[in-house]
């Protein structure tokens, strides 16, 4: 089964960068073709988040690993988290965000490599980090202001935030940064070496292009949607039907539709409160990042948990 996933995993990394090659060229060529913020919304939601829906199915598997009966201890625990992560986000804006934007990196970078690597090395959990440090860097490089102006928006607009702005500015963070990203997928890439993993550096380009030609927006939503969270939904359908990917789509499909659902209902529901103090553009920027936040932090700890307890 691993050598399946691996193989459409190696496929799905060729047909993205092909295809978002030609896309960004066609935007560029022609620049008043506008994806709006709401597309983006709906395609996280819809796409997006779904890559997620089936962490009560996993969450009842690690109950069963620890001996715990009542799913609603893991419901509960779940909800819990999210609702402390948008507390916390209000109350303590940067020291949330900076947590978020460090477990998301090394999330990225794990989630979208470990198919090629089976090392748990700490040095590798670290090349992890540094490889998906990229995601969060490559808008900063190609639209500072722009992606800038949406940090204020998620809340983060105080002295420190500033003083942080012009360090990042004067010292070249983001260059050393992306230099470090580069090196952590050459290292990643000669490790246990296999030609076949040269897919990184298709990943690695293909996040650069999409940063480069598009808004830090639509780059994220594109490279979320079409490459993280697709790569992780063919993986759970291969191990849904491990002899029928297609078959295996439709079970994970089913399965994840509920909760999909339910996190749309609550987002347009947040949404339609949000727009009472904010322009839509905005309200809908404050329901990606802080809902993608709140929904990150407890799936990957679910993640953890469960690696560590299966071991």
């Amino acid at each position: 089964m691993n050598n399946k996933i691996k193989k459409i995993n190696l496929n799905h990394s060729f047909i993205f960068f092909f295809v978002i090659n030609i896309f960004c060229v066609l935007f560029f060529k022609y620049s008043n073709l506008n994806i709006s913020t709401i597309l983006c919304l709906l395609l996280i939601l819809i796409i997006g988040v779904s890559h997620g829906s089936l962490d009560h199915v996993k969450g009842k598997k690690l109950l069963d690993l620890l001996n715990i009966k009542s799913t609603y201890i893991f419901y509960a625990v779940y909800v819990l988290i999210s609702v402390v992560i948008i507390v916390t986000w209000m109350l303590l804006p940067s020291m949330t965000l900076i947590l978020f934007l460090t477990i998301a990196s090394y999330h990225f970078g794990k989630e979208d490599t470990q198919f090629l690597i089976n090392d748990g090395s700490y040095l590798t959990q670290l090349l992890y980090f540094f490889k998906g440090f990229l995601i969060i860097l490559a808008p900063l490089y190609f639209h500072f202001q722009e992606t800038i102006a949406i940090l204020k928006l998620l809340l983060i607009d105080n002295e420190v935030f500033y003083s942080s702005l012009n360090f990042i500015e004067t010292n070249k963070v983001i260059q050393i940064g992306i230099i470090s990203s580069t090196l952590s997928s050459i290292f990643l890439f000669l490790k246990n070496f296999e030609i076949k993993k040269f897919v990184i550096f298709l990943d690695y380009f293909s996040i650069l292009i999409l940063n480069y030609y598009l808004s830090p927006l639509v780059a994220f939503t594109i490279y979320f949607c079409f490459l993280h969270s697709i790569r992780h939904s063919i993986s759970i359908a291969i191990e849904l039907d491990p002899n029928s990917v297609i078959d295996g789509f439709k079970l994970f499909v089913k399965k994840a539709l509920p909760l999909t659902i339910l996190t749309g209902i609550f987002s347009f529901i947040a949404l339609y409160l949000l727009s009472y103090s904010n322009n839509l553009d905005n309200a809908i920027l404050k329901i990606i990042f802080i809902g993608l936040a709140s929904l990150t932090f407890p799936h990957i700890l679910l993640e953890y948990f469960l690696e560590k307890n299966e071991k």
